[in-house]
C-alpha cells in the first residue's frame, strides 16, 4: 500500500454489492482492495467514528453512489 492520507469512501449499493453499503479505503488518490460492506450504514458509521475518522458530506460533484467521506 503508498503512502498517504487514508480516506474511506462509502456507496451505495455499487453493482458489485446491490443492496449493500461499501466502505472502500483510499490512501492518497488511489483506492485499495480494503472494504468493509454492510447492509446497515449506521453500522458502517459507527465503526469509521470508532477507529477516529470524522465524516465529510459528499459534493455536489461526487459520483451519486457516493454517500459521504470519511478522513
Amino acid at each position: 500500500m503508498t503512502e498517504g492520507l487514508s480516506i474511506w469512501t462509502i456507496y451505495d449499493s455499487p453493482p458489485e454489492f446491490p443492496g449493500q453499503f461499501v466502505a472502500v479505503l483510499w490512501v492518497a488518490t488511489e483506492p485499495t482492495n480494503v472494504a468493509m460492506v454492510s447492509a446497515n450504514l449506521e453500522a458502517l458509521r459507527a465503526r469509521l467514528a470508532g477507529q477516529g475518522f470524522v465524516k465529510l458530506s459528499r459534493s455536489l460533484d461526487d459520483d451519486p453512489k457516493i454517500v459521504e467521506v470519511w478522513l
